[in-house]
């Protein structure tokens, strides 16, 4: 069975668009999936079916400046006016949502890549409401973050945070082309060595990565990235939330491996349970190669299955 949702997004301008897929069985769970910057709910599809498989009622919605969202509402890479909290405000809407609609089943939450970022910022405001977090793809510190916050920062208050600096793509994260031999052709190498996966990418309509994204919401992405750096995040984090921190560790967001293990470290050195997996030769969406995403989403699988196995 599949619900779509829509909700007022945090923004007060857009309507959010989102799924609620139901397994044909009595439900184990609730697991809330939040996608990266740039993509869209449905390249998940994949994950939703093996998650629906094991039992897992899926939630997913497409951000605002994105996919379905910034289709109907005509405002690609456009975050709105109200700050960086935008998204995750609009992730605790739909968790309430799909919670009220199925009450009673524990509630998980998988994030990939800036969705792993808006987990982090959710388990810090209310990880109460979860029984277990996948973060995948997440980062350590952001290169030159306080730089970039200060560059859109001008820009916003020269007036132009309602234009497209069509460098600012490329000086944010450029960094991320480091290791791709191959050269870049889509722009969007770093994602996966597959070029399948690539043309895919690139050639999504309903993808915002080859779209413009707004001044403004540049500045509240690295505003985003700054909430949740440092130790100082961590200790807002439950510590009796389980977390699984997983990515490649030729991941350029990850910084090919330290990235994820300083994420690790902020939360181990602040008393949290967390494990940590890095899966050898693969780049940042590991749940996209295709001879290893069963075991990536098994992985997780297993994870929040051990979370409902624990709270017995």
């Amino acid at each position: 069975m599949l619900h779509e949702v829509k909700f007022r997004s945090y923004n007060e301008v857009d309507d959010v668009y989102g799924w609620v897929y139901v397994p044909a069985c009595e439900p184990v769970g609730i697991i809330q999936i939040i996608h990266g910057f740039g993509e869209h709910s449905r390249r998940y599809l994949h994950m939703i079916t093996t998650f629906m498989e094991e039992g897992y009622i899926v939630a997913a919605d497409d951000h605002v400046g994105h996919g379905k969202t910034a289709l109907e509402n005509d405002r690609w890479g456009d975050w709105g006016e109200k700050g960086f909290t935008t998204m995750v405000e609009d992730e605790k809407k739909l968790h309430d949502l799909v919670a009220g609609m199925y009450p009673g089943l524990p509630y998980f939450m998988f994030g990939h890549s800036m969705g792993s970022m808006i987990a982090r910022q959710y388990i810090a405001r209310w990880g109460e409401d979860l029984a277990g977090v996948t973060i995948c793809g997440t980062i350590g510190v952001w290169p030159n973050l306080d730089e970039g916050i200060e560059v859109c920062q001008k820009l916003v208050d020269e007036g132009k945070g309602a234009e497209a600096d069509p460098t600012l793509g490329g000086r944010f994260m450029g960094w991320m082309f480091s290791r791709c031999t191959e050269g870049v052709k889509h722009g969007n190498e770093w994602i996966c060595d597959d070029p399948f996966v690539q043309e895919d990418h690139a050639k999504d309509p309903f993808d915002a990565f080859t779209k413009p994204t707004l001044n403004r919401s540049w500045l509240y992405f690295l505003q985003m990235m700054k909430d949740i750096t440092g130790k100082e995040w961590a200790e807002k984090v439950p510590v009796d939330l389980p977390i699984y921190n997983i990515a490649g560790d030729q991941d350029p967001v990850g910084q090919f491996g330290e990235g994820v293990y300083t994420t690790a470290n902020w939360l181990a050195d602040t008393g949290h349970d967390v494990t940590t997996l890095l899966y050898t030769g693969y780049r940042h969406e590991i749940h996209n190669y295709a001879e290893i995403k069963e075991d990536v989403e098994y992985g997780i699988v297993e994870f929040f299955d051990s979370c409902l196995f624990d709270e017995d």
